[in-house]
């Protein structure tokens, strides 16, 4: 393996990417005079890292040295079309892909048809991986990736028991996390029950007995022994490559990630449905900026998950796409243990995200219109440890604070005025900030959020750029300025 090209990747990998590859690769016997030390490897890359793009490079080694045919990747649902878009932009080699949804019959005839002479490539979330466990046995993946494996950190869950026997059958195994101890070393057995049992065992209860003191009302909370604490670590790390964002030092300044999602069928139709009649109320009077924002809005409140009316009663929630892709990012920044700040611009959709937040015991600070105190929400957030989320309203968060605790920032939604994006974004990446910064924009894929990040990413005035759509004879309100979606 000659080290320059390596690498079957679209693109120039970072320093700390290239240590993460041959790491795993030395684990899979894919250096020349070494065998086979893992059969499972750990990416503890925190996000904004790279663990995707390092990880499609392993498949693309393994399937160019003869070693796989078949690859199995499990992730939460909104990150499935995530692994789909990486492997278009990054895969420098041949393959077939193949995303796992509809019915469960519509599922396992895709799966029967995955054969051929590419790498055939699998993509499917943990809650339809276990409901699919005996065809996806019968699918005989040679590699299984589970991705955000912190997922089946509980030993005893319907989807940890799949990804076990799934695990088992197959030749490699990959996880992608943060970090495989959240709040709880007990955490690490069911993960590397999967990635390779042989190096805590394949019984729960002697691995927890042999580390473990249980102590508290009734014995039930596990206190890791403090004589076992660096046998521990060392076997966890033996199989495990470790980075966070602070460590990779040849990373961007800022790094923009646009995490799309799909809105639910039912909200689709109405979406497009909204789209036809904005386009076609505005052939009734005068084009105007007012006029093209006003029916702009609505349609960026619907992405959100909401529609209001025009009798101005509270909006009816209509999709949950967001918010689940929200829950994802949220877990994955509180299983690294690393603070996170969400901006969002509807009322509607911040009570949603502080009652998501709510439901998961954690604290919080929220900044929005009727807050008062304003530097006790920031000055909570900034010094302690245990409020781990910022809620901002993008109108009222954009100016003034810092919140520099935290590095990664989510777009929930945003509005149509550059200098608020600007300022919002400043929040994080300013004086005192430590880490290189991500931004995370979750966009509704085929809708109007297409067009507002870009023109503000590309710093265009979207309002003229509507008008002018619309005297052009296009539809100012589709994704790509085009009479429909379809």
């Amino acid at each position: 393996m000659k080290k320059e090209n390596a690498m079957p990747i679209k693109a120039v990998p970072y320093k700390h990417q290239i240590e993460a590859f041959y790491f795993v690769c030395s684990l899979f016997g894919l250096i020349p005079q070494m065998k086979l030390i893992s059969i499972g490897v750990a990416l503890l890359m925190e996000m904004g890292t790279g663990k995707t793009i390092t990880t499609i490079s392993v498949i693309g080694a393994l399937y160019n040295a003869g070693k796989i045919k078949r690859v199995l990747i499990i992730a939460p649902l909104s990150i499935v079309g995530v692994w789909q878009e990486e492997l278009l932009k990054f895969a420098d080699f041949n393959y077939t892909v193949a995303v796992l949804s509809g019915t469960g019959n519509k599922k396992a005839d895709t799966l029967r048809h995955m054969t051929g002479t590419p790498l055939q490539v699998v993509i499917v979330n943990y809650e339809s991986a276990w409901r699919l466990e005996d065809e996806l046995l019968k699918f005989n993946a040679d590699i299984i990736v589970a991705d955000e494996g912190h997922k089946i950190k509980t030993h005893n869950t319907k989807q940890s028991k799949s990804l076990h026997k799934l695990g088992a059958a197959a030749r490699y195994k990959m996880l992608l996390t943060g970090t495989v101890i959240t709040n709880k070393a007990i955490d690490v057995f069911s993960q590397y029950k999967f990635l390779n049992p042989t190096v805590f065992g394949q019984s729960f209860y002697i691995f927890r007995n042999k580390y473990f003191d249980m102590t508290g009302y009734g014995s039930h909370t596990p206190i890791l022994k403090k004589s076992m604490e660096r046998e521990l670590t060392e076997r966890l790390h033996s199989i495990a490559y470790r980075i966070t964002k602070a460590e990779c030092l040849d990373l961007p300044a800022t790094t923009d990630i646009i995490r799309y999602v799909e809105l639910e069928t039912n909200a689709a139709k109405v979406y497009k449905d909204l789209v036809k009649d904005s386009f076609a109320e505005l052939s009734k009077g005068e084009v105007t900026v007012t006029n093209v924002l006003t029916r702009l809005l609505r349609l960026s409140q619907l992405t959100g998950g909401f529609i209001g009316d025009d009798e101005g009663n509270a909006p009816q929630r209509i999709s949950t796409s967001k918010l689940s892709a929200l829950e994802d990012i949220i877990d994955e920044a509180l299983n690294e243990n690393k603070k996170l700040v969400v901006i969002a611009r509807f009322i509607a959709e911040i009570k949603a995200i502080c009652k998501l937040i709510e439901s998961k015991k954690v604290k919080y600070s929220l900044i929005m219109g009727g807050v008062k105190e304003r530097d006790v929400q920031v000055s909570q957030f900034q010094n302690d440890p245990e409020v781990q989320v910022f809620v901002g309203q993008i109108a009222t968060a954009g100016l003034g604070i810092t919140l520099t605790a935290a590095s990664t920032m989510v777009f929930y939604s945003l509005d149509y005025s550059m200098s608020n994006f600007e300022q919002t974004k400043a929040r994080i990446h300013r004086v005192g900030q430590k880490e290189n910064c991500t931004y995370i924009y979750l966009t509704a894929k085929g809708t109007v959020d297409e067009k507002v990040l870009k023109a503000l990413q590309n710093k265009a005035d979207l309002a003229r750029t509507l008008v002018d759509d619309y005297k052009n004879g296009t539809n100012p309100f589709t994704a790509g300025g085009g009479e429909s979606d379809e």
